[in-house]
C-alpha cells in the first residue's frame, strides 16, 4: 500500500566536499539547512544580514558582499511600534540596537566577515522564501521594521523580475572564487496574503529557479506531496516540523553530499549533539 508521493531527488551536479566553503542565504528554512551543514563540518557563512525571504532581498545582499561597502548612517532606520531600536531596511531585526552608532559597528562587523567569505567561497545555497515583496520609496525592504503599514506598498515580482534578481547573485565576481549555485524553494507557506498567493508565489520562484541554469533541489516538493500530513507541520500548521526538516536535509544529503565524506560527516554530527546536550545540561545546573 502506498502511502505518499515520493518526489525524485536526483543527484546534484553541484556536490558539496567537507573542503568546500559554503554561504548559505534565504528564508527560516535557509538557516535550519545552514545549522546542519555546520553540524556536519561544513565551513559556511549564514545570512550575514538575517533571515531574507525574497530574490530581491537576496540579490541586494548579494551586491553588498561583493562590494563591501559599509553601512552609514544614512541606511539607519528607526523602528516603529516603540520599539526604541535602529536598524536597516537591509537587515533582519536581530541585528536591531539602541542607537545608529552600535548598529552599525555590529552590521559592519558582520559584513566585513561576510564579505571577505563570500569571495573566498566556492559554493552558495540560496533559499526563496517568497515572491511578494514591500516596498518603501519605491524600493524593496528586507523587513518593515514593524513601521505603519501606509508607508509601504505591497506587490509580486514577476517570474522575469526574479530572473534577473538570480542573475545579479549567480553573477562571476572579478578576482574572486569560482562560485556553484544551489537553489531551492522554502517549503514554508507565506500565507499572509492567502494560500491562492502562496501558490503564485511559489510557482514564480519555481519557474524563475528552472530558467536560472543552476542546480535546484525540491525542498518545497518534498513538504507538499512527501510530507502533506499536518504531522509534519508545527503548531502554526504552517512551518516544517523538527522531523520533517530532518528529512528534507537527509534527501539533501543523499542528492548533493560527496560520498566519501559520510562517515566524517555522521562523525561531526555526532560530536555536535553531544557538545550540545553537554551545553545544555551545563546551563540547567
Amino acid at each position: 500500500m502506498k502511502l505518499t508521493t515520493p518526489v525524485s531527488t536526483e543527484r546534484l551536479s553541484t556536490e558539496l566536499a567537507l573542503s568546500d566553503r559554503i554561504m548559505v542565504l534565504g528564508s527560516c528554512f535557509a538557516d535550519n539547512v545552514g545549522q546542519r551543514l555546520a553540524d556536519s563540518g561544513f565551513t559556511v557563512c549564514v545570512n550575514p544580514f538575517g533571515t531574507l525571504y525574497n530574490p530581491a532581498s537576496i540579490s541586494t545582499a548579494v551586491s553588498r558582499l561583493t562590494s563591501g561597502a559599509p553601512f552609514v548612517v544614512e541606511d539607519c532606520v528607526e523602528m516603529g511600534a516603540g520599539a526604541g531600536k535602529i536598524c536597516s531596511f537591509e537587515h533582519h531585526t536581530s541585528f536591531a540596537r539602541p542607537d545608529a552608532e552600535d548598529f552599525l559597528a555590529v552590521a559592519n562587523s558582520s559584513l566585513a566577515e561576510a564579505s571577505a567569505f563570500w569571495r573566498s567561497c566556492n559554493r552558495v545555497i540560496i533559499t526563496f522564501g517568497t515572491a511578494m515583496v514591500w516596498l518603501h520609496g519605491g524600493k524593496v525592504v528586507s523587513n518593515c521594521l514593524k513601521r505603519p503599514a501606509k508607508e509601504f506598498s505591497h506587490e509580486m515580482l514577476s517570474v522575469d523580475e526574479i530572473c534577473g534578481c538570480i542573475d545579479t547573485i549567480t553573477r562571476p565576481v572579478p578576482g574572486a572564487k569560482e562560485k556553484r549555485f544551489i537553489l531551492t524553494v522554502s517549503p514554508i507557506r507565506h500565507l499572509g496574503d492567502g494560500a491562492h498567493v502562496n501558490t503564485l508565489s511559489k510557482a514564480s520562484l519555481q519557474l524563475a529557479a528552472s530558467r536560472s541554469g543552476c542546480d535546484y533541489f525540491p525542498a518545497y516538493e518534498i513538504m507538499m506531496d512527501e510530507l502533506r500530513d499536518y504531522r509534519f507541520y508545527a503548531e502554526d500548521l504552517v512551518h516544517p516540523s523538527r522531523q520533517a526538516v530532518e528529512y528534507i536535509y537527509e534527501k539533501f544529503r543523499d542528492a548533493a553530499f560527496r560520498p566519501e565524506d559520510l562517515i566524517q560527516i555522521a562523525s561531526n554530527e555526532k560530536s555536535a549533539a553531544a557538545s550540545r546536550h553537554v551545553e545544555g545540561g551545563i546551563r540547567g545546573k
